[in-house]
């Protein structure tokens, strides 16, 4: 969560990009006034009632508000509020200088508003299996996905025409001769500064901590397993030969060490010693999905507080 003190060639944009830009599906006309404020601080009588009082001086209309505290005498309070205010778009930095003289300060806050006019820009990178990254764009053009696709990135030629048919830019960017450093240094020219999530949808190579400075946005992963069982690659095998009874997958932000991020999702399949590596693969290829789709929908929305390693998420 970003502290506040004050808390990435488009073939044939035609008609398809027109009838199922998610703009025209999803936003209904208030959508443009709504708007989120999340809270950390640590936890003490008056919170709610100071952050509900002052929104209200704002003429605010709240909607939804949830929170969690670690320990209602010592702990660490987190809070997620959604409201409408009429003149959001027109002072939005007035309304945070206000929040932080008013409110922020008192509570010794981190926080942040957003704005859901504010369509976060997305980019996903894959490699050969494109079941994870079909999914996320099928429900972006459904509109369950809040969000603008920017460029869809990856090592394998394979996603070419699929991508191609959903309007969207592909870059192939190969890991050559140069290795990883070539090919990183290639993505972050098409990524840095231009989008403000990337998301891995079965991206099969290890970032560095170079490259996620660079790009400086939050990077989800997906990884099929059951995170922390069967870190790193050909988790389905390994959870053959260890005879497991549950198979699953995480969905992650990543950081320097591998599959170590803060786990925004998970969820699990029961199996049997019936089932073999393919059918393990199938079984986890549904579970991964949705998984990752959840997670994605969950940032986009605003609904995920990183505190450390760990992620508190206002289903």
């Amino acid at each position: 969560m970003g502290a506040r003190r004050a808390l990435g060639s488009v073939p044939n944009p035609s008609r398809r990009r027109i009838v199922w830009d998610p703009v025209v599906v999803s936003l209904r006309p208030d959508r443009a006034s709504s708007a989120r404020l999340l809270i950390v601080c640590p936890d003490r009588p008056g919170v709610v009632a100071a952050v509900s009082s002052w929104l209200f001086d704002q003429g605010a209309n709240i909607t939804h508000s949830a929170q969690h505290t670690t320990d209602p005498a010592e702990g660490t309070f987190f809070m997620r509020m959604e409201f409408v205010l009429a003149d959001a778009a027109e002072a939005r930095d007035e309304l945070e200088r206000a929040f932080e003289a008013a409110v922020a300060v008192r509570f010794d806050m981190r926080w942040r508003f957003s704005f859901a006019a504010d369509r976060k820009r997305l980019a996903i990178l894959v490699s050969a299996h494109d079941h994870c990254l079909v999914d996320l764009l099928w429900r972006w053009r459904r509109g369950e996905l809040a969000c603008d696709v920017r460029h869809i990135i990856s090592n394998h030629p394979d996603s070419e025409e699929t991508v191609g048919s959903f309007g969207l830019p592909f870059a192939y960017v190969p890991v050559g001769e140069g290795g990883m450093a070539e090919a990183e240094g290639q993505m972050a020219q098409l990524l840095e500064g231009r989008v403000d999530l990337v998301v891995l949808a079965r991206y099969m190579r290890i970032l560095s901590r170079g490259f996620l400075d660079r790009i400086g946005v939050p990077v989800i992963n997906i990884h099929h397993s059951f995170l922390p069982a069967f870190v790193g690659a050909d988790p389905y095998r390994r959870a053959l030969e260890r005879g497991v009874k549950i198979i699953g997958a995480t969905a992650h932000y990543v950081s320097e060490e591998l599959d170590q991020g803060p786990i925004i999702e998970q969820d699990v399949e029961r199996v049997s010693h019936r089932q073999g590596l393919i059918e393990l693969e199938q079984i986890g290829r549904d579970i991964e999905r949705t998984v990752l789709a959840r997670a994605v929908r969950w940032h986009l929305e605003e609904r995920v507080i990183v505190h450390g390693n760990k992620t508190f998420v206002f289903e």
